[in-house]
């Protein structure tokens, strides 16, 4: 508990210090308080001054100038490390206090930053810092039923070195973790909030340092409820939040990200020194007995930082406003039970919702009408407070005007007022905000003294369930679960990588979700009209929990490789709308052929805490599967999702001081005989689930393959994969680096086609294999390509193509036509050297490479063997069969003049001989590229020396 906090007007005049004036002064007293500075309408010397000044008392509404007042004097505590101000210094004063926090500390220190601000922290885990700033509006708000307080959490990136990868480099809209941990900081402290304060309070939080070892969620609660301890806010608790895992069967508090990969349970429980206000964790189906040593734990842990902070709030916490709470008279209490009580029993023992609002708004319309009539409503006094006077504007002076070098123009500040304490004078708002709390009253009077809850129900009955599975055709996976008159439509939908979630967060890595589940409430689902725009924070934090209640259930990646995405339409409601997500969404996940390994269901706990103000024995009452009156008008909302064997999930909210362990014990184990009798329910589905695909899912087919074969299937530039998945139809093919191939087609044709592509682009050839019937690709200057399997091409080079000299590829083979190969080279980059000549007559490796012989008898053909023209394609004949007439290209012929009298055979001898020789003279490989002048040169002169003579005398070896 705080201190009592020092009122700051009243009592004794207070002093003003200067900064030169020494800690020695009189201005400490014996008990070591110390006078602050106290802002005040006068204006004092700009100039140091020894001198102290005397002020006359303040009254008790003067606020200060520029902002709120401040407190008059704190005690000063030694085991607290500050700054002391010996007025030599103008350095802002500096607190700091180490807190055992787990098996380490963190620092806390205050004072130095964000001065101007009511209060502000920052909290240092490690490398990780989290800044806490808290602020309070001038003037009060509207009174309402609620606490306006506003909390941001803010990660920013270049807290761990890095900057936005998109077009824009500034933090923009929170992302959706940012949002639950948000909803984190506001949970546990709105039930500390003082009724009748309506000051509008916003908490800002930032991450200004992360080392990716010390989660900065549950630091950003501590540090907001040290923030606001050290703030004006009147509030009476200090709240502090850990982390507690369970890593190797052992309980670990405040565990480290490395620690939390391995743990079985991710607990965030925050709270004060004596009760728990909050609870949020998931595990994996852990005992009602686990949670709970856990929890425990837990507590011990937070009582700790709270006595360290106390110390902390009695040097440097300002006093609290506690004369700003105003709370509605309490004749008004009366009157509105004498004027609506008989009626109020009668319209809550209406079972349906929307009858029952309709009767309790006419009864709240009747009584505003009576009141009105009988003189005790005035309409000036709706607000609560009374108009602005003239003399509440205070005017500035001409430097003040002038705001960071701006002026700021209709800079005027109002002072409020106090409520008019006319006796039976009420505002119409008090009578509304009466009024809830009057029908609260006689609900739960009606809950304890009849044993019966709105709609008839005992304290531990839960409302009738039925459930339909395969409502929507076309959808992979549908249910539509009805729980009294709360209802949820689930869907599912199945798809590959591409339609995983991306997660930007401070780790530099990119996570993708494989599962999630979004969750909307529309305002149909309660019959009401409301603007439809993005996610509310409730909407996220619903969706997150009930898809950390259903991941524990999904299979494996490796036994199912499908993205699921569960989608949760909240068609009615009237209580547990995120439990109904659960249950409806594991139907869905059942009805899509999604092999879960078991079922899991969820259910909400509510509780009536304080039983004797309604006419209890003061025992807390625990009510299950509560309805949405039920939470308004409760004092906790407890919801736990899991099966029989343990919870998944489990989230709870306070809305009084806090329970204790024995009352969550209580709690826990009449939630696992509701989730028992929920899931027995749920297995009546009618019709059930399909268990298997649906026609219109998507086909995945997951391969294995060497990892240096995927940039075979993908190609230069990825134009490999993207043609195999135009010409088979597939929708998508992910690879992966460790060689993991997913490919996803609408039909199996398309899929098998894509398969055989794959396998035989990653097949392991050796050397010496042959391949029949093979396609010609594509030609290039230098050969041919071969496809030897579907998608696998190899080089057949020119030299390979014929036992003859080439000039182009062309002159033996075209695209489309068909040749054996064999397979003679792997080149380092896996790149298929073919040959075709190999496999030719008398064309083998061993006999292609070898010289040919001289002798001109041995290169003779037979006398009917025909002529092969060297260098040209084949004769072409017409269709009666003669042979067309073919130009040769003078340039690329050999002739040598026959000699005068010699016979055929003589010449045919000699076009022989020319032949032998000129396949010894040409290169084999690559011949294409040497220089055409100088290989004719070589040529001739090879021939010419090795022509007789008597035969170079008769005739002349001319190339070209």
């Amino acid at each position: 508990m705080l201190a009592n906090p020092t009122l700051r007007h009243g009592g004794a005049r207070p002093h003003i210090s200067s900064p030169l004036l020494p800690s020695s002064s009189p201005l400490f007293d014996s008990l070591g308080t110390r006078s602050l500075l106290v802002a005040s309408p006068c204006r004092l010397p700009l100039h140091p001054s020894p001198f102290t000044y005397s002020l006359p008392s303040f009254p008790p509404l003067t606020w200060n100038h520029r902002r709120h007042r401040v407190r008059a004097s704190v005690k000063l505590n030694p085991s607290v490390v500050g700054a002391a101000d010996d007025g030599t210094s103008t350095a802002p004063n500096k607190y700091s206090v180490k807190i055992p926090y787990g098996n380490r500390h963190i620092l806390v220190e205050t004072g130095h930053i964000g001065r101007q601000a009511s209060a502000s922290v920052t909290v240092t885990d490690g490398e990780t810092i989290v800044y806490c700033s808290v602020c309070l509006s001038d003037v009060p708000s509207e009174p309402s039923d609620f606490f306006p307080l506003t909390v941001n959490y803010q990660e920013r990136l270049s807290a761990a070195g890095r900057t936005s990868g998109g077009f824009f480099k500034r933090e923009g809209r929170a992302k959706d973790h940012e949002v639950l941990i948000c909803r984190l900081v506001d949970r546990p402290l709105r039930p500390t909030m003082p009724k009748g304060f309506y000051h509008e309070t916003q908490i800002l939080s930032w991450v200004f340092s992360y080392d990716g070892i010390h989660s900065p969620d549950c630091l950003a609660v501590t540090a907001a409820g040290i923030a606001v301890a050290l703030s004006e806010v009147p509030n009476t608790e200090i709240i502090a939040g850990v982390r507690i895992g369970l890593v190797a069967d052992k309980f670990v508090v405040n565990p480290t990200t490395e620690e939390m990969e391995d743990s079985e349970l991710d607990l965030i429980i925050a709270g004060t020194d004596s009760a728990v206000l909050m609870i949020e964790g998931y595990c994996n189906f852990l005992t009602e007995e686990r949670l709970l040593e856990a929890v425990e734990i837990g507590q011990v842990a937070i009582k700790e930082i709270c006595h360290e902070v106390e110390a902390l709030v009695e040097m440097c916490g300002k006093p609290k406003m506690v004369e700003a709470i105003k709370l509605p008279p309490s004749e008004l209490y009366r009157h509105v039970e004498d004027i609506c009580g008989d009626d109020l029993i009668k319209a809550l023992q209406i079972k349906n919702k929307i009858p029952r609002r309709k009767a309790l708004s006419a009864i709240e319309d009747n009584v505003l009408t009576i009141l009105t009539e009988e003189g005790y409503i005035s309409k000036e006094e709706a607000s609560g407070i009374s108009e602005v006077p003239e003399d509440a504007y205070e005017d500035e002076d001409e430097d003040e005007l002038i705001v960071d070098g701006e002026v700021d123009e209709g800079d005027v500040h109002i002072k409020p007022t106090l409520r008019k304490s006319a006796p039976l004078l009420f505002s119409e708002v008090d009578v509304k905000l009466v009024f809830k709390e009057v029908t609260s009253k006689f609900l739960r009077k009606r809950i304890v003294e009849g044993g019966k809850r709105s709609d008839g129900r005992i304290p531990s009955e839960i409302r009738p369930i039925s459930s339909q599975c395969g409502v929507l055709p076309r959808a992979h996976g549908s249910a539509l679960f009805t729980r009294g008159e709360t209802q949820s439509l689930a869907v599912v939908t199945l798809g590959d990588k591409q339609m995983a979630q991306k997660i930007d967060n401070l780790v530099d890595t990119e996570e993708m979700k494989r599962f999630y589940l979004q969750y909307s409430f529309p305002p149909s689902c309660v019959g009401e009209v409301r603007r439809m725009g993005a996610p509310s924070r409730r909407e996220i934090g619903h969706g997150m929990l009930a898809e950390r209640a259903l991941e524990p259930i999904l299979p494996s990646e490796e036994d199912f490789p499908y993205t699921i995405r569960v989608e949760s339409t909240i068609t009615e409601s009237n209580g547990s709308s995120s439990m109904a997500s659960v249950c409806g969404g594991c139907l869905a996940l059942l009805d899509a052929g999604v092999p879960i390994k078991c079922s899991v269901a969820g259910i909400a706990m509510g509780m009536v805490l304080d039983t004797k103000e309604v006419g209890g024995d003061g025992t807390p009452l625990i009510l299950t599967d509560i309805s949405g009156s039920e939470d308004a008008s409760g004092d906790m909302d407890f919801k736990v999702a899991g099966n029989d064997n343990g919870i998944t999930a489990f989230q709870m909210d306070i809305k009084v001081g806090g329970i204790t362990l024995p009352v969550m014990q209580q709690a826990l184990v009449q939630a696992r005989e509701g989730r028992k009798h929920v899931l027995a329910e749920m297995m009546k589905s009618s019709p059930p689930p399909s268990k298997k695909l649906s026609k219109y899912a998507p086909l995945i087919h997951v391969m294995k393959v060497k990892p240096d074969k995927v940039n075979i299937i993908i190609g230069s530039g990825g134009k490999k994969i993207r043609s195999i998945i135009e010409e088979t139809g597939v929708d998508a093919i992910d690879t992966q680096d460790d060689g993991l191939i997913k490919i996803t087609a609408k039909d199996l044709t398309s899929l098998e086609k894509s398969k055989a592509i794959i396998a035989n682009l990653t097949m392991v050839p050796t050397v010496g294999d042959i391949y029949r019937n093979c396609a010609i690709k594509s030609l290039a200057p230098y050969g041919a390509f071969v496809e030897i399997a579907p998608g696998r091409e190899g080089l057949c080079h020119i030299s390979e193509l014929s036992s003859s000299w080439l000039a182009k590829a062309e002159d033996v083979v075209n695209v489309g036509d068909r040749i054996d190969v064999k397979l003679i080279e792997i080149n380092e980059k896996g790149h298929l050297r073919l040959s075709r000549r190999a496999l030719l007559p008398n064309g083998d490796l061993e006999t292609a490479g070898k010289q040919p012989n001289n002798s001109m008898e041995e290169n003779i053909p037979p006398k009917d063997a025909p002529v092969k023209l060297v260098g040209k394609k084949p004769p072409r004949k017409d269709e009666a069969g003669k042979i067309v007439e073919q130009h040769e290209n003078p340039q690329k012929k050999i002739k040598i003049p026959p000699k005068e009298g010699t016979s055929a055979q003589e010449k045919l001898s000699d076009k022989s001989q020319e032949k032998s020789l000129r396949k010894s003279v040409i290169p084999v490989k690559d011949g294409q590229f040497a220089d055409e002048g100088n290989q004719k040169k070589r040529i001739n002169k090879a021939i010419a020396g090795t022509i007789p003579s008597k035969e170079k005398a008769n005739g002349e070896v001319k190339l070209g």
